[in-house]
């Protein structure tokens, strides 16, 4: 994207417009120390800049994410609160039975969507989510967990152009070049995890919307292929049984 300037302008003006549209108050979102929850915090600031909270959520956090999200909220004044869900979440693991370590994973970004709407609910805001276009179109998020929101800012972004509407922003460099990543486990990055990196993932994403996959390499579009089949219920409305 060229002008970012009119970026901002839009989805500033598109945010008020959706909360208008809901008739509630403003806006929260989850600041984790991470490049999207920061431009979506920023963005969020400058549309509500009375009536917008960011959220840091512990959920067993490393001290560098903490300290990051705290830098975020300082440089751009935003107000910023602190919920540590680390006791709920290792009070949930010793009463449920014992699960696989991707179940046990997802309940940390679940715990942040309820506690999201909690404050969400108690101030008339909409939570705006975090996820860019990479993420969603690859199903890279917990269903019911940062998949539930109300509005996605980011949602029409590859993660690239998030680097660079961060840089536009002026997101501490630290956070830009931090690896992405969400937080699941000590040392989860979000690359590891898919197998694959954000560069060649939003190639091969770009590739696939132009209809023109010359060139790349055929295994990893493949597995990019398989990813957005296996994901597209995330995307979707829970289907409904129709009486015939």
């Amino acid at each position: 994207m060229n002008d970012w300037k009119a970026f901002v302008e839009q989805v500033v003006k598109w945010l008020r417009e959706k909360v208008e549209e809901s008739g509630a108050k403003g806006l929260v979102s989850g600041l984790s120390g991470g490049i999207d929850s920061a431009c979506v915090a920023v963005l969020s600031h400058k549309a509500f800049e009375q009536n917008h909270l960011a959220l840091f959520l512990d959920c067993e956090s490393s001290e560098r994410d903490r300290e990051d999200a705290k830098k975020v909220a300082r440089k751009f004044d935003l107000k910023l609160e602190e919920v540590n869900l680390t006791p709920v979440y290792k009070k949930l693991l010793e009463i449920l039975p014992k699960g696989t370590p991707l179940a046990k994973a997802n309940l940390k970004p679940r715990l942040r969507m309820i506690t999201l709407y909690y404050f969400a609910n108690s101030l008339n805001y909409l939570v705006v989510g975090t996820g860019n276009k990479s993420e969603l179109k690859v199903g890279y998020f917990t269903k019911y967990g940062d998949g539930g929101v109300d509005l996605l800012p980011l949602g029409d972004l590859y993660k690239s152009q998030v680097r660079e509407l961060a840089y536009y922003l002026g997101i501490p460099e630290e956070v830009i070049k931090k690896p992405p990543s969400a937080g699941l486990w000590a040392g989860q990055t979000d690359e590891e995890e898919m197998g694959i990196s954000y560069e060649e993932l939003d190639e091969i994403l770009a590739s696939l919307d132009k209809g023109v996959i010359e060139g790349l390499d055929s295994e990893k579009v493949k597995k990019v292929r398989s990813m957005m089949e296996a994901s597209q219920h995330k995307l979707e409305l829970p289907p409904i049984f129709k009486i015939s």
